[in-house]
């Protein structure tokens, strides 16, 4: 039994009915809702593929199922007026407003809203009861398919429909004139729309030329409705149709100007999701307008109907509403985080040998960061305030080395790809791809130059202590015990490559972090805030007020990268471990001290053993998978701003390989100037 029913589930999904069994079906005085589900059903009665051969090979199977009801129809008058009645108590019954002002649109004013919304949508069905012309058109075009198909009809097949949907009707009363008045009634609708959505503060105070443009926002509406109220045929109608198509246009620009004030000052989610939905009733209202100019135009009726089609499919995409509302801000994040990253990117020999000197100071500082939490181990702390210390000793390690202005060799990649993605605007000239493969090679030779100056001191500087404590105190820092299961955590033959990986994730997260946050500081204007803080200039004075402003600025997203790098690495080990996953991190650079510290307790004996060189080949996988998985995950992300196309990436990828193999000294050495 449950056999047939799922048999049965499966096969609905395909499942239509005959058309002389849908042609009886048809009846005008139906309840509205058996009437909707009736126009679903002749839906997929003409999507079903037809065993008919088509003429030709872009043909639709959709129009020959088209044809044929046609002929149908032609051959049974009686049949022809039950179809024409039926179609036209539809589109009587059901308001076309709702169809042509809001099919496509964002039905909640704020993101999480639509978001919810259209979680709901993807995963509830369509009641059929509601008298919304909307409504039944979902449920008639159901696939990306149908836009093509309805675009794709010829005037003699649409017209023919229309005769029979007219069948027996007066002329005035026809759908076409029905459908006109709701025209003019969305075209109305939507004026009063933008000029609302516009006119709010967060939109209007970035408006290019605000007290202008709000003028010219606050006239859409009265315009629609004297152009409404104009006889057909008129000049009036002419001149206030122009009138109306340029203040359209003029509101499009001054809504695309908040996108320069965004790129200027930091993007606000919630400010592009408006702007985006004001674009789209912008442009809806433009359609609608060159419709009703001319609604006896049948061919203009199938290109907005193939328009509604792809509107309506498209807002019940969730990935399309988070793709266009964070597109700005992930540019806007990735060009921040390249302005920061310009600073790891060693093109000549005195940065190359700067950024060692400057991460050798890093190493240094990493070493005390692995025996303090060697000792915060040792106090066998509940799991979470383990965590918790843990995390402050990142923080403040990795904050110490950024105002020391040391550097952290695995927290460059996820920063550089950013600095690096900038190039990609001019690689279609030769002189562009040239400058891309040369930022890539320096990009790759200074994370050579980082690795080796933290690993060069980490190691030495930890095992140093380690002897130092031995010899001075007598006793080690660590218990054998403790130093040995050190160093079999670290085998390459152990989970080590995968927890590797994930830092590499948590280490361009916390790039992603500074990012925001350095658009978070922009947009609030928090800078000249701070410069023109009242008790700020009071107790400091302006300079120094002027100064505190500017620092704030130059550190903020470092602050934030850092902090949040040293929060995740503590607390989302212990965060998983309370869910049942067992995830640790693999940082290459603390990882290496806490091996020079493992050693200096066991002695260089330990160098004889299998487990340590198994280690060794684990700091080789961390090094490894730190660096590239963040890197690519930040690159990845920086080439999706960008848009450039796959054929691309891949001859970039090869123009770099290329470079490697024939000069492969230049990855580990700047060539001499």
């Amino acid at each position: 039994m449950a056999f047939a029913l799922l048999s049965r589930w499966r096969a609905s999904r395909d499942a239509n009915h005959q058309l002389d069994a849908l042609l009886a079906l048809a009846d005008a005085n139906a309840p509205l809702a058996r009437r909707n589900v009736w126009l679903m059903e002749l839906g997929y009665w003409l999507r079903h593929k037809t065993a008919t051969r088509v003429e030709s090979p872009s043909a639709f199977s959709e129009h020959t199922r088209l044809r044929f009801l046609l002929q149908v129809l032609d051959r049974n008058p009686a049949q022809a007026v039950r179809f024409g009645s039926m179609l036209r108590s539809i589109l009587k019954d059901n308001d076309a407003r709702s169809l042509f002002a809001d099919t496509g649109m964002a039905a909640r004013p704020a993101l999480v809203g639509e978001l919810i919304s259209r979680i709901q949508t993807k995963c509830l069905p369509v009641a059929p009861n509601q008298a919304e012309l909307s409504v039944a058109f979902a449920l008639l075009f159901v696939s990306e398919r149908d836009a093509e198909w309805v675009s794709a009809l010829d005037e003699t097949l649409v017209a023919r429909l229309v005769q029979h949907v007219n069948e027996g009707e007066a002329a005035t009363s026809a759908p076409l004139t029905e459908l006109g008045a709701s025209l003019a009634d969305s075209i109305v609708l939507l004026c009063n729309q933008i000029a609302a959505a516009a006119l709010e503060a967060r939109i209007r105070l970035r408006l290019d030329n605000p007290q202008e443009n709000a003028r010219v926002l606050m006239q859409l509406s009265p315009m629609a409705h004297g152009l409404m109220a104009t006889e057909s045929a008129s000049s009036e109608r002419l001149q206030l149709l122009n009138q109306l198509h340029a203040a359209l246009a003029q509101a499009r620009s001054a809504v695309d100007s908040v996108y320069e004030h965004l790129e200027r000052h930091g993007v606000s989610v919630d400010v592009v999701f408006q702007v985006e939905r004001t674009r789209l009733r912008i442009e809806r209202a433009e359609d609608l307008l060159a419709v009703w100019a001319d609604n006896r135009s049948l061919p203009a009726y199938v290109a907005l109907t193939s328009k509604l089609i792809a509107a309506n499919l498209k807002r019940s995409s969730v990935g399309a509403l988070l793709s266009e509302t964070y597109s700005l801000l992930g540019r806007k994040v990735v060009e921040r985080s390249a302005e920061t990253g310009e600073h790891y990117i060693a093109r000549t020999r005195k940065d190359y040998f700067g950024m060692v000197k400057m991460a050798a100071g890093g190493g240094v500082l990493t070493a005390g960061t692995v025996y303090l939490k060697f000792f915060i181990s040792a106090l066998h702390l509940n799991k979470f305030i383990e965590g918790v210390f843990f995390s402050l000793d990142y923080a403040a390690s990795f904050l110490a080395i950024h105002f020391a202005h040391f550097t952290l060799a695995t927290k460059q990649p996820a920063m550089t790809a950013p600095a690096l993605a900038q190039k990609l605007d001019d690689v279609g000239s030769r002189e562009g791809r040239t400058a891309f493969v040369d930022e890539t090679i320096a990009l790759i030779r200074s994370q050579v130059a980082a690795i080796a100056g933290n690993l060069a001191l980490v190691f030495p500087v930890a095992l140093a202590v380690q002897l130092a404590a031995t010899k001075g105190f007598g006793h080690d820092l660590i218990s054998p015990e403790k130093a040995q299961a050190t160093i079999d955590s670290f085998s390459l033959l152990g989970p080590t490559a995968f927890f590797a990986a994930f830092t590499g994730v948590l280490l361009w997260l916390s790039s992603l972090t500074a990012g925001w946050a350095d658009n978070w500081f922009a947009l609030h204007r928090l800078h000249d805030a701070l410069a023109y803080h009242r008790r700020l200039n009071w107790v400091f004075g302006e300079a120094r007020a002027g100064r505190i402003a500017n620092f704030a600025k130059a550190h903020v997203a470092g602050v934030v990268a850092n902090t949040s790098l040293g929060i995740m690495l503590g607390l989302i080990p212990t965060l998983l471990a309370f869910v049942g996953l067992p995830i640790e991190v693999r940082h290459v650079t603390l990882s290496t001290g806490s091996i020079a510290a493992a050693i200096g307790v066991l002695g260089f004996v330990a160098v004889k053993t299998a487990a340590l060189w198994w280690a060794v080949g684990g700091i080789a996988a961390m090094a490894v998978l730190n660096l590239a998985v963040s890197f690519a995950l930040a690159f990845s992300m920086a080439l999706r701003s960008h848009g450039l196309r796959t054929s691309e990436r891949r001859s970039l990828r090869s123009d770099v390989l290329q470079r490697l193999l024939r000069h492969p000294l230049q990855a580990l050495l700047p060539p001499k100037v």
